[in-house]
C-alpha cells in the first residue's frame, strides 16, 4: 500500500481528490468517527495535535458508582456542560457522511462519540461504542430517561447553580465541563422517580468496558467492510484503535482524516491532516 500524508497546508482540493480515489476503489467502506468530527459543531475534542489529553482527568466509572461525592461533582459539572451538547447541530462532515451512506458508498458507521450528531444528520444504523449523553439510566431499576428530562430535574433542584461559573466553563465532549462548581455541598442530585435509585448517563465512562454485544457488532462491521476510514480520532483509546488493527491485519486498507497524529499512523494507507467538515463534502459531491 502507498502511504499519502497530506499536511494541513496542502490544498484541500488535492486532499479531496486523494480521498475520492480511496472511495472510488472500494465499495463498502466502514467509517469510525471520533471527537474531532464534532469540533466544528462547537463541541471541544479530548486531545491536541500531539495526541495528549487536554484538561483534567475525566470521571472514572468505578468511582462514580462507589462514591456519592464523585456523582455529585459529575452532575454539578454536567448540568453546566450539557447545555453545549444540547444546542450542537451537525456540521458539514456529519451531513456528508449521511449523504455518502444514502448513496451506498459507506456502511452504517461506528462512532466513539456520545453526542448523537450522526443521527441528527440522517445517518442510519449508527453504532455508538460509548453510548449516548442524551440518555440516562437508573443503576438500580434500569429505567431509562432522556437527558433533557434529567436536566430539567437538575434545574428544578438547583435553581441557582451555574451563574458566572457556567459562563466561564469549557464543555467536554462527553457532556461534562472543565470547571469546578462552587459549593458542592448544597448541590442536589435527583433520584430515580421510579425507585429512588442512582442516575448515571448512558455512556461508557473511562475505567469501564464497552458492552460485549456492542463490541461483537463492531467486529462484524469491520469483517464485512473492505476498507476502514477513521474521521476525527487520534485512536489513543483502545476501544477504537483495535478496529484499525483488526482491519490492517486482515489486509484491508485503513485511511484517516485527523488534525494531528493517530495511534495507527504506521498502518495507514492514506492519512490526511485536514478538517473533515471541509474535506468530506467534496467527496460526497461526487455522488449527488
Amino acid at each position: 500500500m502507498q502511504l499519502f500524508d497530506t499536511e494541513v497546508d496542502t490544498d484541500i482540493d488535492t486532499a479531496g481528490a486523494q480521498l475520492a480515489d480511496f472511495f472510488a476503489a472500494r465499495r463498502r467502506i466502514l467509517v469510525l468517527s471520533g471527537a474531532g468530527i464534532s469540533t466544528a459543531s462547537g463541541i471541544p475534542d479530548y486531545r491536541g495535535r500531539d495526541g495528549v489529553r487536554r484538561g483534567k482527568a475525566p470521571v472514572q466509572g468505578p468511582e462514580f458508582r462507589k462514591f456519592e461525592a464523585v456523582r455529585k461533582r459529575y452532575w454539578a459539572r454536567s448540568m453546566i456542560g450539557y447545555a453545549t451538547m444540547a444546542r450542537a447541530v451537525p456540521n458539514g462532515a456529519h451531513l456528508a457522511l449521511a449523504q455518502l451512506q444514502a448513496a451506498g458508498r459507506i456502511a452504517p458507521l461506528i462512532t466513539q462519540n456520545v453526542d448523537g450528531l450522526h443521527q441528527q444528520a440522517g445517518s442510519g444504523g449508527v453504532l455508538e461504542l460509548h453510548g449516548s449523553i442524551h440518555r440516562v439510566v437508573c443503576l438500580d431499576c434500569h429505567a431509562q430517561f432522556s437527558r433533557a428530562a434529567v436536566q430539567a430535574m437538575l434545574a428544578a433542584l438547583n435553581p441557582d447553580h451555574g451563574g458566572a461559573t457556567a459562563l466561564a466553563a469549557v464543555a467536554a465532549p462527553d457532556g461534562d465541563a472543565h470547571v469546578e462548581p462552587d459549593d458542592l455541598a448544597r448541590f442536589v442530585v435527583p433520584a430515580c422517580p421510579h425507585c429512588g435509585g442512582t442516575f448515571k448517563p448512558d455512556v461508557v465512562f473511562f475505567g469501564d468496558g464497552v458492552a460485549a454485544a456492542t463490541t461483537l457488532e463492531a467486529v462484524r462491521r469491520v469483517e464485512q467492510a473492505d476498507a476502514l476510514l477513521v474521521v476525527g480520532s487520534s485512536l489513543m483509546v483502545f476501544s477504537g484503535f483495535r478496529f484499525c488493527r483488526m482491519a490492517a491485519a486482515a489486509g484491508k486498507p485503513v485511511a484517516a482524516i485527523n488534525l494531528g497524529i493517530t495511534r495507527a499512523d504506521d498502518m495507514l494507507a492514506l492519512k490526511i491532516d485536514a478538517s473533515a467538515e471541509q474535506l468530506l463534502p467534496l467527496v460526497a459531491a461526487h455522488y449527488e
